[in-house]
């Protein structure tokens, strides 16, 4: 049961019901859609389960792109503020000052320490040994939690085996996805593993296949190989799941609020970190291919440095060049956890044609459209009205806000992405209501990409002040917007 605590945050009715459900169980699953709001969940459940004396400690791991954000947003937005806490966030490649940060782990804290680490960190030696005499050292009186817990879905990987085992060791076990099945029945043997041995109820991987695949004796060559072919007894995985996890749409959260805002962070490339630092310092940038990209005014080096963010910059001789960047692959990752329809917003028209490619590719042809200064007026009325069919394979409108960010009713979809922002407050609030406008049956999720200490925090904080400004002169509360912690806003 729940203890008397000062929550933070009101906690939504389908939250309440996760929490109660699953704080007396030592492991459990928290399989609520994006947009839910399971990350308070689960810091609600760390907090419960401090204040009964269960746990003093708490290990939160989440890829890459996730894990900044429990530093810079969730835990300071939804941790009651009567409990002492500590957060230590892991960095591979750490500075002189990280360092020392993560090694104060080990220094006593009257209270509560959280720490947070990235997945991809378990498939190397530092990170895997790093986290195993952290759970020698405070799992006893610990909780682990997977963010995104679909990155150990595969049961032959490093990460997969290394935290599967590490998990035992911890007194309380938790695991958040919104769509734990992403590509086949499969994908849960690993995340419900990790919760405990056994826990759906097979001594091993290849049992748990045996009972829900169809296999297939295949040759290839000189070599012969099981293939999965198809799936049965679905109706009874389902209940074995239905056991250990608490799932929950967004349709059914009535009481969810209209929009809800969150960020996610992308890590910078060694290539972006040093064409990005060059054109910061000096106003230009060399590329290795011998082009020159020259910003010698502040507007001018603002737009290049953004280029560079998204994965791309424009030379002197007007050629765009393309910049290795994990952005792309971010888009890719949040749209995999979301079943229905997406609107992503872009800055630059390189960006859109990128971005419509790689979702073709990726999720069928016809499964993206773009919406730009290019496309025709036959071409967007066909889209808009493509998109707007619940039943047409159309998934995902990809635009700029300058050019579709007003008079389009785009209300099929309830995931909008910006995958670049401009300082202009009023694109900004045009393009957010495409979808959240009459005919909306769903609240809206809008997810910020974000690389940390860049000029993607000054346009936020820029766009978040420009709101602020605008309720005081019209004596109106400032709506609830993206709300950031950045080291340099």
């Amino acid at each position: 049961m729940t203890v008397n605590m000062k929550y933070r945050t009101t906690p939504y009715r389908h939250q309440t019901v996760a929490l109660e459900r699953s704080l007396d169980r030592t492991a459990y699953g928290f399989f609520m859609e994006m947009g839910t709001g399971k990350s308070k969940v689960l810091i609600d459940t760390i907090a419960n389960l401090y204040l009964r004396g269960e746990i003093n400690f708490a290990l939160i791991v989440a890829p890459k792109g996730v894990y900044r954000n429990w530093v810079a947003k969730e835990i300071p937005e939804h941790m009651p503020e009567d409990i002492p806490h500590r957060v230590i966030r892991w960095v591979s490649s750490a500075s002189q000052a990280q360092s020392a940060e993560i090694r104060s782990v080990s220094k006593p804290f009257d209270g509560l320490t959280i720490f947070v680490m990235n997945v991809e960190a378990f498939s190397y030696v530092k990170g895997k040994t790093a986290g195993e005499w952290i759970a020698k050292r405070f799992g006893p009186r610990g909780l682990v939690g997977i963010d995104e817990s679909t990155t150990i879905k595969d049961h032959r990987a490093k990460r997969t085996r290394t935290l599967v085992k590490l998990a035992q060791m911890f007194r309380y076990r938790r695991i958040l996805t919104g769509s734990p099945v992403t590509k086949s029945p499969m994908d849960v043997y690993s995340q419900c593993e990790f919760l405990g041995p056994r826990t759906l109820g097979f001594d091993s991987y290849y049992a748990f296949q045996g009972r829900y695949a169809v296999m297939q004796r295949r040759k290839l060559g000189g070599h012969s190989f099981d293939q999965i072919v198809g799936y049965r007894n679905l109706d009874d995985l389902a209940e074995r799941v239905d056991r250990v996890a608490y799932r929950v749409l967004k349709k059914e959260c009535l009481d969810l609020p209209e929009k809800t805002y969150t960020a996610r962070y992308v890590q910078l490339t060694k290539e972006q970190v040093e064409i990005y630092n060059q054109l910061r310092t000096d106003a230009y940038a060399l590329l290795e291919s011998g082009e020159l990209a020259s910003a010698p005014e502040m507007v001018v080096r603002l737009l290049r440095l953004q280029q560079v963010l998204c994965g791309h910059l424009k030379t002197d001789d007007g050629r765009v060049l393309p910049v290795p960047s994990n952005r792309l692959q971010a888009v890719l990752e949040l749209l995999e956890d979301h079943d229905g329809k997406a609107i992503i917003w872009g800055r630059f028209r390189h960006d859109i044609e990128t971005i419509t490619e790689a979702l073709n590719a990726t999720f069928g042809p016809g499964s993206a459209a773009s919406y730009y200064g290019d496309t025709s007026d036959e071409e967007r009325a066909a889209v808009v009205r493509n998109f707007q069919n619940p039943g047409h394979p159309l998934r995902f409108f990809v635009g700029n806000p300058s050019t579709a960010g007003y008079g389009l009713t785009l209300t099929e979809a309830n995931l909008v992405i910006y995958y670049s922002n401009s300082f202009s407050l009023e694109h900004r609030l045009q393009s957010e209501d495409r979808a959240h406008r009459i005919g909306q049956k769903n609240p809206v999720l809008y997810v910020d990409l974000i690389s940390e200490n860049t000029v993607d925090e000054k346009i936020v904080a820029s766009l978040r002040n420009k709101i602020e400004i605008g309720a005081t002169v019209l004596r109106e509360e400032a709506r609830q917007w993206l709300k950031l912690q950045p080291k340099n806003p």
